[in-house]
């Protein structure tokens, strides 16, 4: 059986999700590699100790562990990790000499897991495949203030320009590839990303209202961390102006009560006198949030910046429709008025139209949810974990 070692430094799929340094990239890892392992590759992935008690090496699924290292402080801020990863390198390195463990390719995920892989894949003498999951250039243009760390772009390009292939979520972040760092288009491959199709499906909405506590009202749900790029504030704004509907919860799932960004947006929320028709309800369970897209009349997605829609995807399966900014990585996941509507800009007024026009139509919304559910059934796990083998098969891994 070929195996795998996955580099991902900062993104356990162990970790909280919807926490600062946790989401959707520790979802992707973790399902990729669960259905890779079905597929029959053996995977292991190298990710940095985050909580002191931590074991070493834990059963993750079917052929799939994932491998602690021990490199600088668990807490530490992801802002200084890259300092560490010398340490990362040597460690994974004792590991595997240790262990006597042959692996066949390397799949790093995130510009600090390649600075890893290059070196490791040198040293094992194995092809290494990346996937950036997003591009600090694009990133900071989307949203002014996104600081990134200097090293950041440098090391992009030095990884793109190395590795064997670069796997991509979107031809948008492709052709950005291209331009950014002039990367080859031969070792580019576009692999969308998938859903749990057995998690997320369609429920009985009510039964969900009513086991959130939000029977009596109209639902809008956000999912995700909780972030100045991710635009919870334009949800906030919106919902202030839609006047024509009253009886409106917001449900924000991700964060905690300690964030800045927390105490920003309920401040937010404070000023514009709507403080009591939003739920911050922190971070929940994986295997809780199907409840909560089935009991979502709408999910909101006003991110400046997406490189793979996953909560838009999620959604989608449960048969929620999706109300999305447009930026690349949700343009190709919610479908124009079909499964939601796509916002041109990051404007209360823009979404509070479409919004309205969704909570005011019971026939509409049932139709969009109908075909978001159609659209995310193509879009399983299965698929896109074959598609990435197709890419080990390229260079000679099978």
């Amino acid at each position: 059986m070929p195996r795998i070692a996955f580099i991902s430094v900062h993104g356990c799929p162990l970790a909280e999700l919807g926490t600062k340094n946790a989401g959707g990239m520790n979802v992707y890892i973790g399902q990729l590699a669960q259905h890779l392992g079905r597929l029959g590759f053996n995977v292991d992935i190298f990710t940095r100790i985050h909580q002191a008690d931590t074991p070493v090496v834990e059963e993750y699924s079917e052929n799939v562990r994932i491998i602690h290292i021990d490199a600088g402080p668990a807490n530490v801020a992801k802002e200084e990790i890259f300092d560490h990863l010398p340490d990362f390198v040597a460690k994974a390195k004792e590991y595997q000499a240790r262990e006597a463990v042959p692996y066949d390719a390397l799949h790093t995920h995130y510009w600090l897991s390649g600075w890893v892989g290059q070196r490791l894949s040198q040293d094992w003498h194995i092809p290494h495949v990346t996937t950036f999951h997003t591009l600090s250039e694009i990133k900071s243009r989307a949203h002014i203030g996104t600081d990134e760390a200097t090293s950041r772009s440098v090391t992009e390009g030095q990884v793109a320009e190395g590795a064997d292939r670069i796997i991509v979520s979107t031809s948008h972040e492709r052709d950005a590839l291209k331009q950014l760092y002039e990367v080859s288009q031969e070792n580019v491959r576009v692999v969308s990303g998938g859903v749990d199709l057995s998690l997320f499906q369609p429920g009985n909405q009510q039964a969900a209202k009513t086991k959130l506590g939000v029977g009596g009202s109209q639902t809008l749900l956000y999912v995700g961390r909780l972030d100045p790029i991710k635009g919870i504030e334009v949800l906030i704004h919106t919902v202030s102006q839609i006047t024509t509907l009253r009886n409106i919860e917001v449900l924000i799932v991700g964060g905690h009560s300690s964030d800045p960004e927390y105490q920003r947006l309920s401040e937010i929320a404070r000023e514009l006198a709507i403080l009591d028709r939003i739920d911050f309800v922190g971070a929940q369970n994986h295997d809780l949030l199907p409840t909560y897209y089935q009991a979502a009349d709408i999910c909101v997605v006003p991110s400046y910046y997406e490189s793979f829609g996953l909560v838009a995807l999620e959604a989608m399966a449960c048969g929620t429709p999706v109300v999305a900014s447009r930026v690349p990585g949700l343009q190709t996941i919610v479908r124009d008025n079909r499964s939601g509507y796509i916002v041109p800009w990051h404007c209360p007024d823009a979404f509070a139209d479409r919004l309205e026009i969704l909570l005011s139509n019971d026939a509409l919304r049932e139709c969009m949810g109908s075909n978001a559910r159609e659209i995310a059934m193509s879009m399983s796990w299965d698929r896109s974990a074959q598609e990435v083998a197709n890419v080990y098969s390229e260079l000679g891994v099978s």
